[in-house]
């Protein structure tokens, strides 16, 4: 990907300190805290910088990884009004390095009980480091489907629609099943997104079954056409009787 003038203006803003990188690298990152001198960030706007913060690094040493979550919403158009943490997906075989990579840029990196992702903290805020979407592996060919879009004017790869909308839904189960989080992103995304791949790639999991059901009945999607109805074949006349002589 080629470089943007902003990737190496990393964000010095009032409130964020800076540090360089524990490898020696002259290259100011933010220090991972908010000086307790300055007003508190706007919640929205400290999960922004973090997610610039931690793109900027992926990008700098080369991971391959896609923006995710409620961020990667608010790239594709959607309302600042952003969740509790940033998402980024990258494949399971680089998890490693990129931890290694944060970890030299002085962010901690945490190992959770959850096998499928790591956790980082940036300017406070947690960063969840995702190498399982919609219960499979993170592959290149999902990475490579992604867009490349400006996060508050950090040109990084995000999650291309189809594939969001894919990773959201998957997720519902009967512990979590919070439509109304994800209908106001179905409606922002609606134009962009191939629901008929959405619905394959579902198969018939009940609870996104009845997200779906929800979306045709509020005319955000289009209902699925009616497969025909197979007759059922009647029960068998019998034939005349023979006669019994």
């Amino acid at each position: 990907m080629a470089p943007h003038a902003d990737d190496n203006a990393l964000d010095q803003r009032a409130g964020v300190a800076e540090l360089r990188l524990a490898t020696g690298d002259p290259e100011l990152v933010p220090q991972n805290k908010v000086l307790t001198d300055d007003l508190p960030l706007d919640r929205n706007q400290a999960i922004l910088q973090a997610a610039k913060q931690v793109g900027a690094i992926l990008k700098r040493k080369g991971h391959r990884f896609a923006l995710a979550g409620s961020v990667a919403v608010y790239a594709h158009g959607g309302t600042q009004n952003l969740q509790h943490d940033v998402d980024f997906a990258i494949r399971p075989e680089d998890a490693q390095a990129v931890a290694e990579s944060l970890r030299e840029a002085g962010l901690q990196v945490f190992t959770p009980p959850e096998d499928w992702l790591l956790k980082a903290d940036c300017l406070g805020q947690q960063v969840d480091l995702i190498f399982e979407l919609a219960h499979q592996p993170v592959t290149t060919e999902l990475l490579e489907r992604a867009q490349e879009l400006s996060v508050d004017s950090v040109f990084m790869p995000v999650l291309a629609p189809t594939d969001l909308l894919h990773s959201l839904l998957s997720a519902f189960s009967e512990h979590h099943c919070d439509f109304g989080a994800v209908l106001p992103i179905a409606r922002t995304l609606r134009e962009r997104v191939d629901w008929d791949a959405v619905r394959a790639a579902c198969g018939n999991d009940p609870m996104p079954d009845a997200f779906f059901y929800f979306l045709e009945r509020l005319k955000v999607i289009d209902p699925r056409p009616e497969e025909p109805r197979r007759e059922e074949p009647g029960p068998t006349e019998p034939g005349p009787k023979e006669d019994q002589r």
